[in-house]
């Protein structure tokens, strides 16, 4: 793929600073799934709910790694850099399984997105470094829509005592904790913007990876806490998204009007995986027809008028889904559970190879043998659950 196809979007600009990215990454991460939570957490039980959460935070933190060895190793590998060393999640789907991994990325990955209907013209911005301040609003509603109803959350425990007792599910821990986890793993749904937020720090990349981990320790801990109070709060009350919970008030509706521009605000950065690989076949195919040249009116027109195709065939998607807590949980199983962890343990076998050490190829062939297993037991749950 030619490098000028794809620089706009992995540009940084002015080159996000590390609080800048430390919001695109909790953006990235928060969206919908969180508002299920607390009906995970019912689904599965306290116990299994928060080792659920807290598995699947620490199991994408390793695959994101995995990505950004990747990324290193290439750039070892090859004498040129290309795209000057920027290399996407695509890019390596197309290193290592040539062109059908570039172009069955963006399929899975617009799955994994169709339970997100929020898709607004913040979406049109093609710069992450230009999204920071945005991040950082969301951030700030985000944080005020879940203290609010945190505190929802202790007034009700006060009055009336634990509402959720059990541990873990009637069926056991091991039908419980795979449905935990798999929600979870919906809910860290930034996972593919692991190398564009890297390349978006520009001069600061060397602090990624220390900032990638605040954020995502940060994020687990608050999706524990933000579970384990919904449901010990309402119990076996508790609904599939936690603010149909919220009694019918001025201050609960400002609590979900915080969420929802919260989560409008999330969706240009979770979409920038998608745009990338979109927008780089569209150039490279109008370049081909229009005898070359780059950055005119009609390719800018082009590149616009694909986002708003893929916006609109999501929003349609995301008003027929059923169920959200089930549904939730089985794209957590089977597709995000793919792109998390079968994908990357791939790519680290492939890319990295012999370079790695025995206990590496190790841990990348578990990650790659637990993802597949995990997603036949989505499948078989949402065929027999």
């Amino acid at each position: 793929m030619a490098a000028e196809a794809k620089a706009p979007l992995l540009d940084g600009r002015r080159g996000a600073t590390p609080a800048q990215t430390l919001g695109n990454i909790v953006v990235s991460i928060v969206g919908t799934g969180v508002l299920g939570l607390p009906y995970a957490f019912r689904t599965a039980g306290w116990l299994a709910g928060a080792l659920g959460v807290a598995a699947a935070g620490a199991a994408t933190f390793y695959c994101m790694l995995l990505l950004l060895d990747c990324r290193d190793k290439l750039r070892e590998q090859e004498e040129a850099e290309e795209n000057d060393g920027n290399y996407t999640y695509g890019d390596l789907g197309e290193k290592c399984f040539g062109r059908v991994g570039r172009t069955a990325l963006p399929t899975t990955w617009l799955s994994s997105r169709s339970s997100s209907p929020s898709k607004r013209a913040l979406s049109l911005i093609r710069s992450l470094s230009s999204l920071g301040h945005f991040s950082l609003l969301a951030d700030a509603c985000t944080a005020l829509a879940v203290a609010a109803v945190v505190t929802q959350d202790a007034q009700l425990l006060a009055a009336r005592g634990v509402a959720g007792r059990r541990a873990l599910a009637d069926a056991g821990i091991w039908w419980g904790l795979p449905f935990a986890f798999g929600f979870a793993v919906f809910c860290f749904e930034g996972f593919c913007m692991t190398l564009a937020l890297e390349a978006s720090m520009a001069e600061h990349r060397g602090k990624f990876r220390g900032v990638l981990l605040r954020a995502l320790a940060g994020v687990t801990l608050v999706y524990v806490g933000f579970g384990a109070c919904g449901y010990l709060a309402y119990g076996e009350e508790t609904m599939d998204i936690v603010t149909l919970n919220l009694p019918r008030t001025w201050p609960t509706a400002a609590v979900k009007l915080a969420l929802c521009v919260a989560l409008a605000l999330t969706f240009p950065v979770m979409m920038h995986p998608i745009h990338e690989i979109v927008e780089a076949r569209l150039l490279g195919w109008l370049r081909k027809r229009c005898c070359g040249g780059g950055g005119g009116v009609g390719e800018r027109a082009a590149v616009q008028a694909s986002r708003v195709a893929v916006l609109a065939a999501l929003s349609a998607v995301a008003c027929f889904v059923p169920a959200f807590g089930a549904f939730a949980a089985f794209v957590g199983s089977t597709v995000c559970a793919t792109l998390s962890f079968v994908l990357p343990a791939l790519f680290h076998l492939r890319v990295v190879g012999e370079a790695a050490n025995a206990w590496q190829r190790a841990v990348d062939w578990f990650f790659l043998l637990f993802g597949l297993g995990f997603a036949a037991h989505g499948l078989y749950a949402a065929a027999f659950g």
